[in-house]
């Protein structure tokens, strides 16, 4: 990677000078380089023990013979297929590396699961054969639900066909040591268990073995990658720019960082938007990272935005140089090829730490996440005692749409008014719990488009539960200024969880477990006093979310 080049406004160069001077004043990037906590906290609790990333282009070296020994050995035994089953920091590493580099000739085509929606489980078993598949289950506590379910529902799948010992065998762990999912894997005869250094948080894992095994099925050149982000290590600048960039930015209010990608890299967004923004949003302080956002005329953007390009190709040249012309601050991040992402997801660790540094936070925990989940488990709890989950009756219902928390609005084009007029709010969260296809995708997009229109606000979008993993700690940990319009569907067919690996019993499927994380979340952003809308799309999200874009015209 080529050193950042920045063009903006003379007050926020003279910002960013400053912030640089202070990081080399207080000598912050080798603090920590050395691993002193006091960065951050005096406190090291979550901070002495997540610092392991920094050795990971060094340590994963001598890790690269064990992940191709097991990646040829499955393609010898006539495998064809990968498929990742993992949330958060465990999918997204992966996802990029899918999505950029392909997958080499002879090497395994890798998928992702990281949604409960019933429909993306079963489009993902349907497409396919197990037994020309290797599953990967990925969690660095070895509990987490969505995983562990997922595990549950694809190792039965393949017992339907082959006997335990064999089925075992189209298994591998990807954990922390001591982790329930690792005595699983012992227990279960897995193929192998890949035990990662445990002092690595799960968003800072893209180049340990949670991103890299991805890598290496994929026919990756996995020495080629810790090569480039061991130049990173070696000549930190960019990271530090960048950081000093975030740190402008945080000094003058533009805390709304909005990810410009070269095409062929646009991956790499989701991966960067869930480090910054479970890392930095907390104690009511954050930087919200804006991915995939439709373009606009630049001179409607807020004064709030900071812009970072990723840039491979000229492709948003012309975009850009217009968002600069327009007085918003821009830093150029230039990669020479793809394999520069070892530097690039190393660069922007860096960044993200000193931005820590910056917000007086620490970025390693995520406090906020827990509460979601403790309410998803109280729902899931009240469903196994009760048979069902709590009925909730919608505020209105109209055009085949329920809307929650809609109050006295009598039609939709009124509910959405009144929700996006609450006061004091900087950005619009959507949250699908729909799965992400193509096509819903593109009808989100559009609906993305007419509120960036509409009202000039920043806009993300997350689909549901992965978001949970990424952006919801920021939800619930930033200074409270989102509108978050929550977005369900019906599922066309569910799909049960098997009490445990090879139980022939379920006592719950991934359609109630999808609901009360929909609901869960729901009701933990109105614990903590967020706007929040929700609207129950029906069987057809597409039309229903078409409903929403037709009533803002």
């Amino acid at each position: 990677m080529q050193n950042p080049v920045m063009q903006a406004p003379a007050g926020f160069v003279t910002c960013h000078y400053q912030a640089g001077e202070r990081l080399s004043a207080e000598r912050v990037y080798a603090r920590i380089i050395e691993r002193d906590h006091t960065v951050w906290r005096n406190d090291p609790t979550e901070i002495a023990n997540r610092l392991g990333w920094l050795d990971s282009p060094t340590i994963m070296r001598d890790k690269v013979e064990e992940i191709r020994t097991l990646i040829d050995a499955v393609r010898n035994d006539g495998y064809t297929h990968a498929l990742l089953l993992g949330m958060g920091g465990s999918s997204l590493a992966p996802e990029v590396f899918r999505e950029v580099f392909g997958v080499a000739e002879g090497y395994l085509d890798l998928a992702v699961l990281d949604s409960t929606h019933p429909d993306a489980i079963l489009a993902k078993a349907h497409a396919l054969d197990p037994a020309k598949t290797l599953f990967l289950p990925a969690t660095k506590s070895g509990g987490t639900v969505e995983t562990l379910s997922f595990l549950k529902y694809f190792y039965n799948k393949t017992a339907a066909i082959f006997s335990r010992e064999t089925t075992g065998q189209h298994f591998a762990a990807i954990t922390d040591p001591g982790s329930g999912l690792e005595d699983m894997a012992d227990h279960l005869g897995f193929r192998h268990a890949f035990r990662n250094d445990p002092n690595i948080g799960g968003r800072y894992s893209a180049l340990s073995f949670y991103g890299l095994v991805a890598a290496g099925a994929i026919g990756m050149d996995l020495d080629r990658l810790l090569d480039n982000a061991q130049s990173a290590l070696d000549r930190p600048d960019p990271g530090i720019q960048l950081g000093a960039f975030l740190g402008a930015g945080i000094e003058l209010g533009r805390d709304k960082l909005t990810l410009l990608v070269s095409p062929s890299l646009a991956a790499a967004g989701a991966w960067i938007e869930q480090l910054v923004a479970e890392s930095t949003g907390k104690n009511d302080q954050g930087i919200l990272p804006v991915d995939l956002e439709p373009p606009i005329n630049a001179e409607h953007y807020g004064a709030d935005r900071l812009f970072v390009y990723l840039r491979i190709d000229d492709t948003l040249d012309a975009r850009v140089a217009a968002i600069a012309a327009a007085g918003h601050p821009v830093l150029r991040l230039d990669l020479e090829d793809p394999y520069d992402l070892g530097a690039t997801f190393f660069h922007w660790e860096i960044a993200t730490a000193i931005a820590g540094y910056f917000l007086a936070i620490h970025p390693f925990d995520q406090p906020d996440v827990e509460a979601a989940k403790v309410l998803a488990r109280d729902m899931v709890e009240d469903y196994l005692q009760q048979g069902q989950l709590p009925v909730q009756t919608p505020d209105l219902v109209i055009g085949g749409l329920s809307l929650y928390g809609s109050g006295s609005a009598t039609s939709l084009p009124e509910a959405l008014v009144d929700f996006l007029s609450a006061s004091d709010h900087a950005y619009i969260a959507l949250q699908a719990y729909i799965p992400a296809t193509p096509a819903n995708t593109q009808a989100l997009q559009e609906l993305r488009q007419q509120l960036l229109e509409r009202t000039h606000l920043a806009t993300t979008l997350g689909f549901g539960p992965r978001f949970l993993h990424s952006t919801g700690q920021l939800h619930k940990g930033d200074g409270g200024k989102g509108l978050f319009l929550q977005l369900t569907a019906d599922a066309k067919e569910d799909a049960p969880i098997p009490d445990a690996a090879g139980s022939d019993t379920t006592g719950m499927s991934f359609g109630v477990l999808a609901q009360a994380q929909a609901r869960g979340d729901l009701q933990a952003l109105i614990d903590r006093g967020r706007t929040t809308l929700r609207v129950h799309l029906g069987a057809q999200p597409e039309l229903g979310i078409a409903q929403l874009c037709q009533a803002l015209t």
